[in-house]
């Protein structure tokens, strides 16, 4: 008998080593395999050279969004523009500007003052842009505040103190300000500013034909406009730095006009749906980008194309895959959304787009989950939050956390990057919006990603691609679907 308790106790002792030794391995919860491995197919799919890198305006926008709309469809979502006319797939119009005509005329007491158009450059956001007879009001380095009274009709004057970065000339436009002139100090050269600025940027297409007015001069051509008048440059720039310093109108005026050649890109947003039982009660949504970069390097380059496997083939996968799993399950109580952006990473006007043309009123939605590039953490990385402390959303999103046993990191760090996604751009329109992923949990591997292949020709579907992180935060996602769709737990819209 003592025999036999022995030997059951030394059994108890092994068990409990035993349970000692996994009890952190049965914290961590199991891989979905079969999860991980349907998020690598639409990788693999959307990723592929047939697919082109995903380039707004191509084929291969063609290819992505009938893929992504056929296996929406086939579950079984319904359309989400609300617009009969649009089914699916939302038109967005992208305009490319590059510089094409500058002209300038300046003028004392009714006289044209020489000057040689090399020695400025006129730009404008629009497609053209005029400013007539306005007076010079000199600024100095326009660090203090200015009413639109101060500014209107009028060019501002500006002395580039070594920076051309644009935030200071970006104020005093909006502030009211009819054109900037900045007086370059040496540092930079017209021809350096135009080749700058000869790249075409894109922004979502409107009716008008104006827009902003910037022009950069030298101080050579600058000083020579003041001579007449008994002024200098260096006399200005001794105003500028004193304390008491106020702008005041210069005895100039000047004619200023830009014009640019536009290049158009007719692209799609694609908006899918889960019909709520109460639509009324607000809704829900999910958005990740589908576009990339399309050819970006040239022979003799061994590869030409950016497929974007980890950005954002991963986060389309994701919306994929969650939306799979919603509609599976009741229906839900309010409106769950899918849209899948353009032009993300032509200035997030995808989402902008969305923003100002939204299939329902945007203070409707309850809350706004951005996937982007996912596919970075293993499994049981702890989340964080793109965006912490941004909206009211925190508290609720942790609630979800410990419901479904996930870690998530309570710090700000990941905010560095809450400019670089879609989510910003809803922010921008007061949705409460956020990134809530292992792809962030740990930064180091996010900065390593940004660091070799973002944005390059080796964002490849490699067998390699880390899916553990990112099947954990798909079914995340599916869960934070059904408690932001459920008015009991979530009463209210959370603004």
């Amino acid at each position: 008998m003592k025999r036999r308790l022995r030997t059951m106790n030394r059994l108890a002792l092994i068990c409990a080593a035993v349970s000692c030794v996994l009890g952190s391995a049965a914290l961590a919860a199991p891989r979905d395999m079969s999860l991980e491995a349907a998020l690598r197919a639409h990788i693999t799919t959307l990723a592929s050279d047939e697919y082109g890198g995903r380039e707004p305006g191509t084929d291969g926008e063609e290819k992505t969004l009938r893929y992504i709309g056929r296996k929406w469809f086939e579950m079984g979502l319904q359309s989400g523009t609300n617009d009969p006319g649009h089914e699916w797939f939302k038109p967005v119009t992208l305009v490319g500007r590059e510089p094409a005509g500058s002209t300038a005329l300046f003028m004392r007491k009714g006289k044209a003052l020489a000057f040689r158009q090399t020695d400025i450059l006129m730009l404008t956001s629009g497609q053209r842009s005029l400013l007539t007879n306005a007076p010079l009001l000199f600024v100095g380095n326009g660090t203090r505040e200015y009413s639109r009274a101060e500014l209107a009709g009028r060019v501002a004057v500006l002395l580039s103190g070594g920076q051309v970065d644009g935030q200071r000339q970006d104020a005093l436009l909006k502030a009211g300000a009819g054109a900037v002139m900045t007086v370059l100090d040496g540092e930079r050269t017209i021809a350096e500013v135009s080749a700058r600025r000869k790249r075409s940027g894109y922004a979502l297409a409107t009716e008008r034909l104006g827009g902003d007015l910037e022009g950069f001069i030298t101080a050579e051509a600058f000083e020579r406009l003041l001579s007449p008048a008994g002024q200098s440059l260096v006399g200005l720039e001794k105003e500028a730095s004193a304390t008491s310093f106020a702008p005041r109108v210069l005895d100039l005026t000047a004619t200023l006009e830009a014009t640019t050649r536009e290049t158009r890109i007719k692209t799609h947003n694609l908006i899918g749906k889960i019909p709520g039982r109460k639509p009324d009660a607000g809704a829900v949504l999910f958005l990740a980008h589908w576009d990339h970069f399309g050819q970006c390097a040239e022979p003799p380059a061994e590869r030409l194309i950016c497929n974007g496997a980890i950005d954002n083939a991963s986060g389309v996968a994701a919306l994929i895959e969650i939306a799979a799993r919603l509609v599976k399950g009741p229906a839900p109580e309010r409106d769950i959304y899918f849209l899948a952006t353009t032009g993300e990473e032509l200035g997030l006007l995808g989402a902008q787009a969305f923003a100002e043309n939204p299939p329902i009123p945007l203070k409707s939605f309850v809350a706004a989950f951005n996937l982007d590039s996912i596919a970075i953490a293993p499994a049981n990385t702890p989340l964080a939050t793109v965006g912490h402390g941004m909206t009211k959303l925190d508290p609720l999103i942790a609630q979800v956390a410990k419901q479904e046993k996930r870690k998530l990191r309570g710090d700000t760090g990941a905010n560095t990057y809450v400019k670089r996604q879609d989510g910003w751009a809803l922010l921008q329109h007061d949705v409460p919006a956020v990134m809530v992923t292992s792809a962030y949990g740990d930064l180091a591997l996010m900065e390593k990603f940004f660091e070799t292949d973002y944005h390059r020709p080796t964002d490849l579907a490699s067998p390699k691609i880390e899916l553990g992180g990112a099947a954990q935060d798909v079914l995340f996602h599916v869960a934070l679907g059904k408690f932001f769709a459920d008015t009991r737990k979530v009463p209210a819209l959370v603004k």
